[in-house]
């Protein structure tokens, strides 16, 4: 009885008040279902089970996908306890329709793997001791076919139409495959098995959440909540960030290269950042706008962000040296300390222009076109032109611009 009581008293200690967790759960969020929910759950004054799901194929992220883990970050900070979910039985099921090459069935060492690399990347932003890494097909794999049908006859085709997708598919006369409903099932049921109390998820997700709040009904648990977050703008300030647009921060990526693109985005975009990726107070941010409102230089305050960002995922050493390895050193001989290692593969030689725009040093060919022509292209050192041939086998220095640099090798395929 006074362990029992002890416990209350810690767990409220810690745990700021019903206003304040709210405040900070619904900062950047683009939705909370239902919300008077969250409020008496969050009054019980117990820790919450707060689930995210995560894709089990290969992990390389960049700072689009942190917008959720930080909202996790804040959960833990709450006193909440995280379940960072990997979906790995769909993964080693793979894409049945055999259409998808981009999905293989994935080996249960190849899940494990991915696991690690997930922790080793996540682990920067989450508190470990706080975090329960979970793999779904843990129960999946104990169901029996009548497990599965029992789960199947939660939900009506007609229901499952309504997805913004199948219901665009469906209406246009292209196939749906039947397993296809059952992933966002299997995704609802995750909620289910883990007795979660809120799920988080992007805001191109919220179908498969709702699911998870409807099968909990169904199976006699209390629904859960759920909080959406946005899609991170990439770095033009129009699309969502993705590596295939080139507008992206990896969180792999190089402290100069990292620090540089930050410091380099459209003023305007600055606030959504600071909003989502940011732990500074918003307290701390509104101050930072009336600063920049009172004459302050934007730049200033993008640099905070670049350096907190770099500082998360390479220490507090990078980050103070950021600007540095970021700078135009190469003409007095320097080179960034961490100059990206960029490998090519070609049948054969390849033209400067082409190098530089699939290394990504430039943002098209008719940017490395103009460079070119101006004289603002290195090899080594040495300013070259569009003449120039990059020989198979070859590594260089290249400079594109002042400061954009990498060591590129060209091997043959």
């Amino acid at each position: 009885m006074v362990g029992s009581l002890l416990n209350k008293v810690i767990v409220s200690h810690f745990m700021k008040s019903v206003e304040e967790q709210l405040a900070l759960i619904k900062r950047g969020a683009e939705e909370v279902l239902v919300e008077a929910e969250l409020v008496e759950k969050l009054k019980r004054g117990q820790p919450l089970r707060i689930k995210a799901g995560f894709d089990p194929t290969a992990p390389d992220l960049h700072l689009g996908h942190t917008v959720l883990i930080n909202k996790l970050r804040q959960f833990q900070e709450l006193g909440h306890q995280v379940i960072f979910l990997i979906g790995d039985f769909t993964g080693m099921i793979g894409d049945p329709s055999g259409k998808s090459a981009t999905r293989p069935p994935l080996t249960r060492e190849q899940v494990l793997d991915n696991a690690e690399t997930y922790k080793q990347q996540v682990f920067k932003i989450l508190d470990p001791a706080k975090t329960e890494v979970a793999f779904n097909s843990t129960w999946m794999d104990q169901m029996g076919p009548a497990d599965f049908i029992r789960l199947t006859s939660q939900y009506t085709v007609a229901r499952m139409l309504e997805r913004d997708d199948f219901d665009k598919r469906y209406s246009s006369n292209q196939p749906i495959a039947i397993h296809e409903f059952l992933y966002p099932l299997v995704q609802g049921y995750d909620s289910v098995a883990l007795k979660a109390d809120v799920e988080l998820g992007g805001t191109d997700q919220k179908f498969n959440l709702l699911m998870g709040r409807e099968l909990q009904r169904a199976y006699g648990q209390a629904s859960q909540c759920i909080v959406t977050m946005p899609l991170l703008e990439g770095l033009d300030g129009v699309k969502k960030m993705s590596k295939s647009l080139g507008n992206y921060v990896g969180i792999q990526e190089a402290p100069g290269v990292m620090y540089n693109k930050l410091v380099s985005m459209p003023d305007a975009l600055m606030w959504r950042y600071f909003e989502l990726l940011s732990f500074r107070s918003m307290e701390e941010i509104e101050q930072f706008k009336r600063d920049v409102e009172q004459g302050a230089n934007p730049r200033d305050i993008k640099i905070k962000l670049a350096e907190e960002l770099v500082a998360r995922f390479h220490g507090e050493e990078a980050a103070a040296n950021a600007h540095r390895s970021a700078g135009n050193r190469m003409k007095d001989g320097e080179l960034p300390e961490d100059l990206p290692e960029v490998e090519l593969v070609s049948a054969e030689d390849m033209p400067i222009s082409s190098v530089l725009n699939k290394a990504g040093l430039v943002k098209n060919a008719a940017v490395a076109r103009d460079l070119l022509g101006s004289g603002g292209v290195r090899v080594d050192g040495e300013v070259v032109d569009r003449t120039f041939l990059f020989k198979l086998g070859s590594a260089h220095v290249c400079q594109a611009g002042k400061k954009a640099f990498a060591r590129i090798t060209l091997k043959a395929e």
